[in-house]
């Protein structure tokens, strides 16, 4: 052990050592705590709506009055609850996508336009669908706990259909799409299943 921690105490008694010690200390904290303010920030509805213009011409107005953000209820879901995992590691990985996004939105410009947006429209929805369906509809369940479902208030069908998922071991995506944003065209999340495994 002496051996080991005897480079350590020569830095130590050189001079400025300390200064250093706490300047990188300082940084340190400066640079985790600017990295965990974005994190709060990148997970607002501000930012995913409002940072750039391929969201507020497009998606962020067929948002608007969605039964997301106006109900009966007064309970709002924003994008980041439906789009950004809540768990933290989960939520720090897929911010690492933003990448992609920032690439796509400096270098090629792939949906700068409502045109272009609309002509990959189908190849993002099936995106986000195909990650809800890998992921069992994390999100949905975030907020809409099944124990908690209170079948004497759902509708006849709203039972029916319920069964069917846990039955058939459906998830929430499956039919509970196209909520919030325009509908694709295209087959939807439950056909996509049904693709993958050969059912018609």
């Amino acid at each position: 052990m002496p051996r080991i921690f005897a480079p350590l105490r020569r830095w130590g008694a050189r001079p400025g050592s300390l200064a250093m010690l706490v300047a990188g200390l300082a940084i340190g904290a400066l640079t985790f705590g600017s990295l965990g303010s974005f994190m709060v920030y990148a997970n607002s509805e501000q930012f995913c709506a409002n940072s750039c213009h391929e969201m507020t011409s497009t998606v962020a107005l067929e948002y608007k009055n969605s039964i997301h953000d106006i109900n009966r209820s007064g309970m709002r879901a924003t994008c980041n609850d439906c789009h950004v995992p809540h768990e933290h590691i989960p939520n720090y990985l897929a911010k690492m996508g933003l990448f992609s996004d920032l690439w796509g939105h400096f270098v090629t410009h792939s949906i700068d336009t409502p045109a272009k947006f609309e002509a990959k429209r189908y190849e993002l929805a099936k995106r986000v669908w195909v990650d809800m369906k890998a992921n069992d509809s994390r999100e949905c369940r975030f907020c809409h706990t099944a124990a908690k479902m209170d079948a004497a208030k759902q509708t006849t069908t709203a039972k029916k259909r319920h069964d069917k998922m846990r039955k058939e071991n459906l998830t929430c995506i499956d039919c509970h799409f196209a909520i919030s944003h325009k509908e694709p065209d295209g087959p939807g999340p439950k056909e996509l299943g049904q693709v993958a495994t050969g059912k018609q």
